[in-house]
C-alpha cells in the first residue's frame, strides 16, 4: 500500500468509505460498514447534530434565516450553512438517507422550509436552475416525488443546449458553472432511480455543450474561457473547476457503460499538470463565508479530498 493510499485511508469515514470503494476495490461488506459510520462519526454526525428541529438547518433554504438573495450581494459573503448546502454535503458524503427518513426530514421541509425567491414551496423548487438542480438530486436521494424540478430542468435546456441561473434576467446563453450543476444533478438523480429517455437527453445535451468546449474554451475564440477553471477546492460548492467538471464526466462515462471522450484531453492535463511531485492536489481556493466546520485543509496544503478526486480521473482517463 503506498504513502498516499495510507494518507486517504486516515481520513473522516465520509471520505474514507470512497477510498476502499473507488479506489481500492475493497469488498462490499468493507467499504458499506465504512459508510454506515457517517451518521455516527465525524462530518456526518457533526453536521445532523446542526439540524433544526423543524428539519432545516440554520432556519433557511439556501440561506441562513431566510435571508433573501439581495441581502448578500454587498461586502457579505455566501454563507453555507443552510438546508440546501447542508443535504447536499451529507448526501456526497454518503450518509444513509434512512437516517433523514427516520427524522421525517423531507416532510418536515414540506411543512416548513420555504425559498427564499417568492416563498415558494422547498420541494417544488423555483426559478434558478443550480438551485433545483440540488433539489432534484437531494429530493431524489430522500425519496421526494420531484418530477416538477426535474421536468423544469429538462424543458429549461437553452437553444445552445445548456443552462443559464440567470436565464429570469435575459440571459439567453448558457454557462459552464449552470451547465455543470445541471448534468450533476441529472446524473445524481439517473444513478438513483434510473431516470428515463427524456432526463438522458437533455443531460447528453448539457455535456455536449462543454464538450464542444473542451470544458475549458470559449467555442467562439477558442481562448481560455477564464482562469477560474484551474482552482481546486473542496467542498465545490456548485463553483465550476476542470477537476470537478472532468470528475463528472468520469462519473458519467462509468454510468453509460462507455470510453472516455477524446475532448477531455486538455482538461485531463490540467489536472495533471496540478499534481504535486509527491502525488497530492493541493487547496488552492477557499470560498469566503460562514460554515458549520472545516472539512478540508487549508489554502497550499494537500487536500485528500481533492488527490482521491485527481488520482480517480487520471487512472480512469490512462487505463482507457
Amino acid at each position: 500500500m503506498t504513502r498516499i493510499t495510507e494518507w486517504l485511508l486516515a481520513t473522516d469515514p465520509a471520505l474514507r468509505w470512497q477510498v476502499e470503494r473507488d479506489l481500492l476495490g475493497l469488498d462490499d461488506d468493507v467499504w458499506r460498514a465504512t459508510r454506515a459510520r457517517v451518521a455516527t462519526e465525524g462530518f456526518g454526525a457533526r453536521l445532523l447534530a446542526h439540524q433544526d428541529a423543524d428539519g432545516r438547518w440554520a432556519q433557511g433554504a439556501f440561506f441562513p434565516g431566510g435571508q433573501a438573495w439581495f441581502d448578500v450581494q454587498d461586502e457579505r459573503p455566501q454563507p453555507w450553512t443552510a438546508t440546501t448546502w447542508s443535504l447536499s454535503s451529507l448526501r456526497e458524503w454518503g450518509l444513509d438517507p434512512a437516517v433523514l427518513q427516520a427524522r421525517d426530514t423531507a416532510g418536515l421541509l414540506a411543512r416548513h422550509c420555504r425559498w427564499e425567491y417568492d416563498d415558494l414551496p422547498y420541494w417544488g423548487g423555483e426559478v434558478d436552475c443550480c438551485i433545483n438542480a440540488f433539489t432534484l438530486a437531494n429530493g431524489t436521494w430522500l425519496g421526494v416525488d420531484v418530477s416538477t424540478v426535474r421536468d423544469r430542468l429538462v424543458d429549461g435546456r437553452m437553444a445552445d443546449g445548456g443552462w443559464n441561473c440567470w436565464w429570469v434576467d435575459g440571459a439567453t446563453v448558457s454557462s459552464f458553472r449552470s451547465t455543470l450543476n445541471v448534468v450533476r444533478g441529472l446524473l445524481a438523480h439517473e444513478q438513483l432511480v434510473g431516470g428515463d429517455e427524456r432526463v438522458r437527453a437533455a443531460r447528453h445535451t448539457g455535456e455536449e455543450y462543454l464538450l464542444a468546449r473542451r470544458l475549458m474554451y470559449r467555442l467562439s475564440t477558442g481562448e481560455l474561457v477564464g482562469e477560474w477553471v484551474h482552482r481546486s477546492e473542496y467542498p465545490f460548492r456548485g463553483d465550476y473547476s476542470l477537476l470537478r467538471a472532468a470528475d463528472h464526466f468520469r462519473r458519467a462515462a462509468l454510468h453509460d457503460g462507455v470510453a472516455p471522450d477524446e475532448r477531455l484531453r486538455d482538461a485531463v492535463e490540467a489536472v495533471r499538470s496540478a499534481r504535486r511531485e509527491d502525488g497530492t492536489w493541493a487547496r488552492t481556493h477557499r470560498h469566503a463565508g460562514d460554515v458549520w466546520f472545516e472539512v478540508d485543509v487549508p489554502v497550499g496544503e494537500a487536500s485528500p479530498w481533492l488527490t482521491l478526486t485527481g488520482t480517480l480521473l487520471l487512472r480512469w482517463w490512462d487505463r482507457a
